[in-house]
């Protein structure tokens, strides 16, 4: 009797393992199922990620930009103490990983209260481009600020000039004694490392005619009333201005003179859309500008490099920057995702910011990209593989602060494109060796 217990109480402890067995097999298959439909999805996603040519805007390849290289030097220093750089403060403090944090898990900026409504207000996210490559400018991560710019109604556009009509390189503060930066003052190509020898075209002679530059720059002007409260008789939060010696063509002509000097030929396009256009609407100004540049480059099938010059609106503090004890205004590069071959231009982009880093740390804020839902997202970037949007300074920036970035920002660029005419040269030596006998 006991034995026949004793077997029957060992069936149903056998059973009921079975059925425990059973149970954590069916459950094992559905993790590994759940497992298998996890990376299928994941792999179809990033090949149409691929293939749909994605913005990084929206990815995690943003959010990481926003995180400077330091950041990730700490990162790894926890795991190899030898690579710690114990002079200089962590990255890895509680002011710099909260906020980080917390814009990841909530997508509201704490540095920004205006983005915790910026979701539920249409037209309030037009302004937060995403951060591609960081700038040791821009340490807080700030973005770049677009605001349409006021226009006194008083004033009115100056008579044309010879040295201001469009496609013209001429300055168009020309009845102006420029500012010239004081002795070790530290502009651009005085006391300061270039960042590389690039070729430059040997002095003429004087007395000689002056050599016709082949033009392959255009600069232009999408926003040409953007003003700085320096160079008008007011305050304001948001300066414009119609005269060309006061708002943002006066940067324009700038960077046009160096380049020039520089041996690098040069288009400076100054039209005034709002003054000139009929019924002007400010949301179409990509639109007038796309029209100025396909004119231009059909004009001079040599142009190439399409800068669209801009400035911030945001203030002095954060615009500026000093090196070597001397200020200069700061500068942000702006690449619109709306292009899908916006990688060629945030190439150009990359290129010149890296010479700034180089030379000039401190400078530039950044390269930052836009989507389609955040603004104009095309930029007329599509137009040109070297076509960049570049805001330089503030409002509250000095004509002294514009004169030096613009020469600097000149120098790099005329560096890229100098590279670039040797690396094609090298090129075509080659192609012509290997096609001789």
């Amino acid at each position: 009797m006991n034995n026949r217990k004793f077997r029957i109480w060992n069936m149903a402890r056998l059973k009921r393992r079975l059925m425990e067995g059973l149970s954590m097999g069916r459950t094992l298959a559905l993790l590994m199922l759940g497992s298998l439909l996890f990376f299928l999805l994941l792999g179809l996603g990033g090949m149409a990620e691929k293939g749909l040519n994605t913005s990084p805007v929206s990815t995690m390849k943003g959010l990481a930009a926003s995180l400077s290289s330091r950041f990730f030097m700490d990162m790894i220093g926890m795991e190899m103490p030898q690579l710690a750089l114990e002079q200089e403060a962590s990255a890895l403090s509680s002011e710099k990983v909260a906020p980080f944090v917390f814009e990841f898990l909530t997508n509201v900026n704490p540095r920004d209260p205006k983005s915790l409504i910026a979701s539920e207000i249409p037209g309030m996210k037009s302004n937060q481009p995403v951060p591609l490559r960081s700038g040791s400018g821009n340490e807080q991560g700030e973005a770049p600020a677009d605001y349409r710019p006021e226009v006194l109604e008083s004033e009115k556009l100056p008579e044309e000039s010879p040295g201001s009509s469009p496609g013209n390189s001429g300055d168009p503060d020309a009845n102006e004694t420029p500012d010239k930066p004081a002795e070790g003052s530290g502009s651009a190509g005085e006391g300061q490392n270039s960042g590389g020898s690039s070729p430059s075209p040997s002095p003429q002679d004087p007395k000689a005619p002056p050599q016709e530059l082949k033009k392959t720059v255009l600069i232009y002007h999408s926003h040409p009333q953007e003003a700085f409260n320096p160079l008008l008789s007011k305050q304001s939060s948001n300066p414009g201005s119609t005269s060309p010696s006061k708002n943002i063509m006066l940067v324009g002509s700038m960077v046009a003179k160096r380049l020039e000097s520089k041996g690098i030929g040069t288009v400076h396009d100054q039209s005034d859309y709002q003054s000139t256009v009929p019924d002007y609407n400010w949301n179409y100004s990509y639109k007038y500008s796309r029209q100025t540049v396909k004119t231009a480059m059909a004009e001079n099938e040599e142009l190439t490099y399409l800068i669209d010059i801009h400035r911030d609106s945001q203030r002095h503090g954060k615009t500026t920057t000093k090196i070597n004890g001397v200020s200069y205004a700061q500068v942000y590069f702006i690449i619109g995702h709306g292009n899908q071959n916006w990688r060629k231009n945030e190439e150009l982009a990359n290129r010149i910011n890296q010479k700034l880093e180089k030379s000039y740390p401190g400078i530039s804020r950044g390269i930052w990209g836009k989507s389609a839902d955040q603004g104009n997202g095309e930029y007329n970037q599509s137009l040109s593989p070297n076509s960049i949007l570049v805001e330089i300074g503030g409002i509250d920036n000095t004509k002294e602060e514009l004169q030096r970035t613009s020469e600097v920002l000149a120098d790099m660029l005329a560096e890229v494109i100098w590279e670039e005419q040797q690396a094609e040269k090298v090129n075509a030596s080659k192609d012509g060796s290997a096609k001789q006998p």
